[in-house]
């Protein structure tokens, strides 16, 4: 059987005038006249064939078939507009998924996503996370932040932070050794080591790019992720060698102390790499953007407190 269903605008009247029993009242609610909330009632009953409302006096109330039909008008366009309403923030909402190293998520990124979601409400970020540089061309990666030298020409890149290197830990470590006074120092305390690979920071590389030449390096514990070998630190467990994207939140928090005003500056840096001709994408341009932003802040937080003099200890 099929039901003519009058206009919206009738469906609408109805439901106001039912809810306050009064066509003032919802002529108020619709910012329409009174006249136009009878005459869409009217046009309701006329296409139905029934009466909606009838008088008691002044009183407004509803018929035996305006009780009826009115809770299945109010379930109909509430319905409607909750349908609208999803409809429309997924039309204006977009996702991205980004590739990056753990150490870099864990120690960067993530810490950060809050401020994104200020600024870009309708950007759902999807954190893919991998040791294995991903082909942007074959895969579902709509952005990527890798260590490298940048030298990618088949991909949009732009670089991000460049690192520094240097050793770093907690401020109770220092405090029940003896401060090294000179690198060389390092080499009685326990180091902790990064599992070797190409980019990841070495401390005989360190010591190299510093000037000091060392015959040896002390036995310590070896963690397969940077971003673990900073937590070592942090819990006391020894000296740590950090990138500065690493630690810099570490060092303006306490939790960590560089300890000298030695610098290795790495080989490579932090891009954030796409496919050309993607990086003007609505969601990827708001990501880039967000991103340039949090790693400006985060040089400046850097070249505040990581510059610092030797803390202050007991020793």
């Amino acid at each position: 059987m099929s039901i003519r269903l009058p206009p919206t605008a009738s469906l609408r009247a109805l439901e106001s005038a039912a809810r306050h029993l009064s066509y003032t009242r919802a002529a108020e609610e619709l910012f329409i006249t009174q006249s136009a909330v009878s005459h869409q009632i009217k046009h309701a009953e006329e296409i139905w064939n029934v009466k909606l409302f009838s008088r008691r006096g002044r009183t407004l109330v509803l018929t035996e078939a305006g009780e009826a039909l009115a809770p299945v008008v109010r379930t109909f366009l509430q319905s409607l507009e909750t349908t609208f309403a999803e409809l429309q923030r997924t039309v204006d909402s977009f996702s991205i998924k980004i590739s990056l190293l753990p150490s870099f998520a864990f120690k960067w990124l993530v810490p950060r996503l809050g401020h994104l979601k200020e600024k870009n409400p309708n950007l759902d970020v999807w954190i893919s996370t991998s040791e294995e540089i991903v082909d942007l061309s074959h895969s579902d990666v709509d952005l990527a932040i890798r260590l490298g030298l940048g030298n990618w020409p088949e991909l949009y890149s732009q670089r991000l932070l460049q690192e520094y290197v240097f050793p770093v830990c907690s401020p109770r470590f220092l405090s029940g050794i003896k401060y090294p006074e000179k690198p060389e120092d390092l080499l009685t305390l326990p180091l902790l080591y990064r599992h070797s690979t190409d980019i990841c920071p070495r401390w005989k590389d360190w010591f190299n790019d510093i000037g000091t030449t060392i015959k040896s390096l002390p036995r310590g514990t070896r963690f397969p992720d940077t971003s673990l070998a900073v937590q070592g630190a942090i819990d006391d467990q020894g000296i740590a060698l950090a990138r500065s994207a690493h630690v810099a939140d570490d060092l303006a928090a306490g939790r960590l102390v560089k300890l000298f005003d030695i610098e290795s500056h790495s080989n490579v840096a932090y891009y954030i790499t796409c496919l050309k001709g993607r990086e003007t994408s609505p969601a990827i341009s708001a990501m880039i953007e967000w991103l340039v932003l949090e790693a400006d802040k985060a040089q400046s937080d850097f070249d505040r407190v990581g510059k610092g003099t030797r803390p202050v200890t007991n020793n």
